[in-house]
């Protein structure tokens, strides 16, 4: 029987290539074209995009190897390809945020993320698939690039499965609930979710105050590189500084003591997954990580239950309040354009107060103080990225159980394609404390090391 912890080996990261790239041993145009011979073979049954630029990619990728081999690259991501979530602004391709209210709109600018990255070189090969407004639990259009009658979680689903067939490198998401995290573990990539503010979210139809940038890719070194690249350009939300750390991958650092928790997911766990993270624990302990759980730990006990009380509840009635705008302005517009499940969140939302939402704000304040005092004696905490593999069929997006505290936390999150169940990808997730987005992907860097044997 496989093991539930499998050998990690990624591929070559993007930002590997330089010297290739100066010599001509390849080029950004080659990578892109292997990508899109890929995207050929089968974006017929993953439907990633719903818009794509090939030929403009392609013009671009050339510009791109020719700054190379002039040994004038303006960055190291510089060629590298990427999809963009489609509630994030693209001058050049619409913006319809999954609702076909907007289908076709152009808003004309770029987001500043996708301004930054542009900067920095990267090339967008198009607009990827959501959710409604990213917004809602159910999805249909886009399939799991490891099996299509499986869903890719949401509401970056499109990313997800753009990056875990293999048709770009790396993409932009964002998450507020589990969709960065969620989709990446059941796609088989890893997925990024920054500190709240760490990186700029203007232009992204993803204004609710505990959402995130996302980034979900196929290799830590790239990974980091682009969210350098946003935050060095255009920094984080307005009034936060902005992701820090160094611009290459930060050094491997190994955990002393890491935290294991199990959170509500645990309970819609699948026996596969539940094997896999005791198989991950019992893997850290063996290198020397003391890995505390709630039945050693009275301050995660506590922690635990905090967690288990209505956490998903409580960021959905946060989330509900926060949609009163615009969703009331689409509602009076054009109500049969509006998903019954957006129309149900509307309703809870008028049928709260604005004490009920200072009283929601209240206790992920207190949650977030406590997370931090659990924190300040360990190196972070090790999860799940998901409830197991992805679901078949595509009436739900899967348990978020394992993503939400990290979202309402406000604190980093990074799931490593680690770990399998049903023969399928899923997630091992690492959490850091607000504000050590470098310490959690140095952290992850140790993880990779050792699990392929360097």
């Amino acid at each position: 029987m496989q093991s539930p912890l499998i050998a990690y080996t990624p591929p070559s990261s993007y930002v590997s290539h330089a010297a290739a790239f100066r010599s001509g041993a390849t080029s950004p145009l080659a990578l892109l074209e292997t990508g899109l011979a890929r995207l050929d073979a089968r974006e017929h049954e993953v439907r990633a995009f719903v818009a794509l630029a090939l030929e403009r990619a392609r013009a671009e990728a050339q510009r791109s190897t020719q700054r190379w081999l002039d040994g004038k690259p303006l960055s190291p991501l510089d060629g590298i390809a990427i999809g963009v979530k489609d509630i994030i602004e693209t001058a050049d391709l619409p913006t319809a945020q999954g609702s076909p209210m907007w289908t076709g709109t152009q808003t004309r600018r770029d987001a500043a993320s996708v301004q930054a990255l542009r900067q920095a070189g990267a090339i967008i090969v198009g607009k990827t698939s959501t959710a409604e407004f990213a917004a809602t639990e159910m999805f249909s259009s886009t399939a799991n690039p490891h099996d299509p009658q499986r869903t890719p979680g949401g509401s970056s689903a499109g990313s997800a499965a753009a990056v875990g067939a293999g048709f770009v490198p790396l993409a932009l998401g964002s998450q507020v609930v589990g969709s960065t995290i969620r989709p990446a573990s059941y796609c088989g990539c890893i997925g990024f979710k920054p500190t709240y503010g760490a990186l700029n979210r203007s232009g992204s139809f993803d204004h609710l105050s505990h959402s995130a940038a996302g980034l979900l890719g196929t290799t830590l070194d790239d990974v980091w590189a682009a969210a350098r690249a946003i935050a060095s350009r255009v920094g984080g939300d307005p009034g936060h500084a902005g992701l820090m750390g160094p611009d290459s991958l930060p050094d491997a650092r190994a955990p002393r003591r890491l935290v294991l928790l199990e959170t509500a997911g645990l309970s819609a766990a699948t026996p596969g997954a539940r094997a896999a993270l005791d198989a991950a624990a019992a893997w850290l302990r063996e290198r020397g990580v003391e890995v505390v759980t709630r039945a050693q730990a009275e301050v995660v006990e506590q922690f635990e239950r905090e967690l288990a009380d209505g956490l998903l509840e409580l960021t959905l009635s946060i989330i509900a309040w926060e949609s009163r705008w615009p969703l009331e302005g689409y509602a009076q517009t054009n109500a049969s354009a509006i998903s019954h499940a957006l129309l149900r969140r509307l309703a809870n939302a008028t049928a709260m107060t604005q004490h009920d939402y200072a009283t929601a704000l209240a206790r992920r304040a207190r949650l977030r103080d406590t997370f931090a005092e659990l924190m300040a004696n360990c190196d972070g905490v090790v999860t799940l990225g998901a409830t197991g593999a992805a679901p078949r069929g595509f009436t739900s997006t899967g348990n978020p159980g394992f993503a939400v505290p990290a979202s309402i936390l406000g604190v980093p999150a990074l799931t490593l394609p680690a770990l399998r169940d049903e023969n399928l990808p899923l997630g091992l997730q690492f959490i850091g404390a607000a504000g050590e987005d470098a310490t959690l992907f140095s952290l992850a860097r140790w993880f990779v090391n050792e699990a392929a044997g360097r």
